[in-house]
């Protein structure tokens, strides 16, 4: 029944939707679309159910039928079979090794099996396929010229999908999802990512216009924390946003920001022409007048024009990166420089980022593995032989919850912060305040 419905809803929509867009005088929204769905189902349930009937066959009863109905509507309008992992909002990450094969993370960190998603590694590719066309910005390519899909759903989580590349040829997709599409640091440190004191210290930063780098591994919550900075931002600042994939959603908050303009990477179409690369929309967001720049994250050669917005005047601009600990992100940078089209030696690079980059802030699990804390700061001091100069004003304590470092702030930087409304006495408490 629902592969016959489903050839139904293919077959006739198309013309049902040309011939309504003709007599309103425009396009369809979604959501007429799948009214008019519905219409063509409607009316091939009847026809089905006739067709059983003469037959003798048994009939389903009405809420099968509605159950197949909207199980059809999801696959062509929705997400198909993932449309209820994401409707669960305890389901974090969803990782499909191929169609019959997913397991899901919870946001207490419970890892478990669940059901396919597909009939088929046809039917998921082609649910992959209609997802990137429906792509919020414009349509994205999935085949074997263009094997790897990394798109912002509607809901907005991450999704990237590869198509035959894995063993045996299926396609594979994961798609994340961040518990929190806005943010601020009081609701961080509501949850347990922060003490008060590293909530006013980083309060003071983002106010004092420092240039600060968010580094912490997979789903360690970079973004998470990048939205509750720049909550911190005056919201008519002017602020451009780079990113691989929509994901960080400040324009879509125009009560915090009201002034964004959020830029994506472009691939290349089929004749291989058109991309522009993150390092590319960097130069291009220079040249739109920000008050800060906010990569989403730093994955290649945008390294160095991010670093140079940084130390020409653009003052308070941030970006993420994936790095095990906050001292190994200045290697990280070093590495993403020296393989960029400028080939920017060590010494160089280090002179760079010493001169771009003000704080570090590392995220990492508590010890219980659940709970994302900050976990490590960095103040940049110079460079050195080819070094980045670094002091950790907050380390990483016994719970992994990152504690004051007496003395470590130098002094001219605790000025500055004092002077965005920091007070120094909150870095006197050894153990800091994570408990009363």
């Amino acid at each position: 029944m629902r592969a016959r419905l489903r050839q139904a809803l293919t077959t006739d929509l198309p013309g049902r939707v040309e011939t309504m867009s003709r007599t309103s005088g425009g396009g369809l929204s979604v959501a007429r679309r799948r009214e008019i769905g519905r219409e063509v189902l409607d009316t091939a349930v009847a026809a089905h159910s006739e067709a059983e009937l003469l037959a003798g066959c048994a009939l389903v009863d009405s809420a099968t039928e509605q159950r197949v109905v909207d199980q059809v509507l999801d696959e062509v309008f929705g997400l198909g079979g993932l449309q209820p992992l994401l409707a669960d909002r305890s389901v974090e990450t969803i990782a499909v090794n191929r169609f019959d094969r997913v397991f899901v993370q919870y946001n207490d960190g419970r890892r478990a099996q669940v059901a396919p998603v597909a009939a088929s590694n046809l039917e998921l590719t082609d649910l992959i396929r209609t997802l990137a066309a429906r792509a919020s910005s414009e349509e994205r390519r999935f085949d074997r010229g263009s094997p790897a899909l990394n798109l912002q759903l509607p809901g907005g989580e991450r999704l990237f999908a590869v198509l035959g590349l894995t063993a045996g040829g299926v396609t594979a997709c994961t798609i994340r999802r961040h518990g929190y599409l806005t943010a601020t640091l009081l609701q961080l440190r509501r949850r347990g990512t922060l003490d008060i004191g590293l909530e006013r210290f980083l309060r003071a930063m983002v106010r004092a216009r420092k240039n600060v780098l968010i580094t912490g591994g997979t789903g360690a919550g970079k973004t998470t924390l990048l939205r509750g900075l720049a909550a911190e931002m005056d919201p008519l600042e002017r602020i451009v946003t780079v990113e691989d994939a929509f994901e960080l959603g400040l324009d879509r908050d125009p009560e915090r920001h009201a002034d964004v303009t959020a830029l994506q990477a472009r691939e290349a179409n089929v004749e291989g022409e058109g991309a522009i690369d993150q390092a590319e929309l960097v130069r291009c967001g220079l040249r739109m007048s920000p008050d800060r720049i906010i990569v989403g994250e730093i994955r290649g050669s945008e390294v160095i024009p991010m670093c140079n917005a940084m130390s020409q005047g653009n003052d308070g601009s941030m970006a993420t990166l994936h790095a095990s600990s906050s001292k190994i992100a200045f290697t990280r940078l070093a590495s993403y420089a020296a393989q960029g089209p400028e080939r920017l030696p060590l010494e160089a690079t280090a002179l760079l980022v010493a001169s771009a980059v003000h704080f570090v802030v590392h995220l990492d699990r508590a010890a219980d593995r659940t709970t994302r804390v900050i976990a490590s700061i960095r103040e940049v001091i110079d460079a050195e032989d080819g070094a980045v100069i670094s002091n950790e004003v907050y380390r990483r304590g016994p719970d992994h919850r990152a504690v004051p470092v007496a003395g470590a702030l130098r002094a001219d930087t605790l000025d500055d912060l004092v002077a965005a409304g920091f007070d120094p006495d909150l870095l006197a408490r050894p153990e800091g305040w994570w408990t009363p």
